[in-house]
């Protein structure tokens, strides 16, 4: 099989979108391949998955100098997620192969992407959260909460975080961050998405083990995924300070939301609808907390002088 060139420009402009919003990889990539290119689901998830292994330790470094990880909660999250990924690839190689199994593991991707869009919509809360909260008024600054670590249903979201990932390839950057933010509701957002992203690492490096030695990796899938992404990914990162986030979540989680429709095996025409019902919400939802915020409050009404009278001293 020759090098695919669009696959490689379809990776790109993934990678672009993970590099802006620092999720998206395995809920997109996985799913443009298996739409898209006819990979089978099995092939793109393993193929997605080596890939990704090559990647996440870029990101986990950044947020590893700024202070935004916690290691202990990293520790109790990889005891489940690492062995649990593994696992996940034994799962999907017991199944078989078959029309049976790839729906089954295209169901299960739908379900991935759905939540991976819960995900966002619940990181564009957090951004908020934190915007409002005394002393982050950058969203950066401001010591690491204390929390007390919660070891067992700590591991239990890695289980069960690391044997979805292990299936699907998806949800290393949303669903255990959703669980995350349930079980530890005192952490800031960018200190949730560098601890996810650190335990990810070994997360994703024993997934996409467990595939090169029982999935069905292809060289050339992985080969072009990697020849897009490198560059996407650091073009992404590079634009990420001056692109609109809330702006790329809304239009990623429409993304999602119609790549798991398609998983689902909806048709055209209803997926179109769909996205475009849910753009109209969202972008109804959007301009009404703009006009909420541009509403002065009433400290603010009661500076404003009533008359030109009142100007003068």
């Amino acid at each position: 099989m020759d090098f695919d060139w669009t696959m490689a420009l379809g990776s790109f402009l993934v990678a672009i979108v993970v590099g802006l919003t620092g999720m998206g990889g395995g809920a997109l990539m996985t799913p443009m391949l298996v739409t898209f290119f006819g990979v089978s689901p099995l092939a793109a998830v393993s193929s997605d998955l080596v890939a990704a292994a090559v990647m996440k330790p870029v990101g986990s470094a950044v947020h590893y100098r700024q202070g935004t990880i916690n290691m202990r909660l990293v520790g109790w999250l990889c005891a489940g997620s690492v062995p649990a990924a593994f696992c996940g690839v034994l799962l999907a190689r017991a199944l078989g192969h078959g029309d049976g199994v790839e729906d089954l593991i295209s169901k299960a991707m739908g379900v991935a992407l759905l939540i991976a869009a819960g995900g966002l919509a619940v990181r564009g809360v957090l951004a908020r959260r934190d915007r409002h909260r005394p002393g982050s008024a950058n969203g950066a600054e401001g010591a690491a909460p204390e929390i007390r670590i919660r070891p067992v249903p700590t591991v239990l979201i890695g289980l069960v975080g690391g044997l979805v990932v292990g299936i699907t390839s998806v949800g290393s950057g949303s669903l255990i961050i959703v669980a995350l933010l349930a079980l530890y509701p005192s952490l800031k957002a960018n200190q949730l998405v560098g601890t996810d992203l650190l335990q990810a690492v070994p997360l994703v490096f024993a997934a996409a083990l467990g595939h090169l030695l029982f999935g069905d990796f292809q060289m050339e899938v992985t080969a072009a995924l990697l020849v897009g992404s490198i560059p996407g990914v650091y073009l992404g990162s590079k634009i990420s300070s001056r692109a609109p986030g809330g702006l790329i979540r809304r239009v990623l989680a429409l993304v999602l939301v119609a790549s798991a429709l398609k998983m689902f095996g909806v048709g055209a025409v209803p997926i179109a609808w769909t996205v475009v019902v849910l753009g109209a919400g969202t972008t109804a939802v959007w301009l009404a907390g703009r006009r909420r915020a541009a509403r002065p409050t009433g400290a603010t009404r009661a500076r404003v002088p009533a008359s030109a009278d009142e100007l003068v001293p």
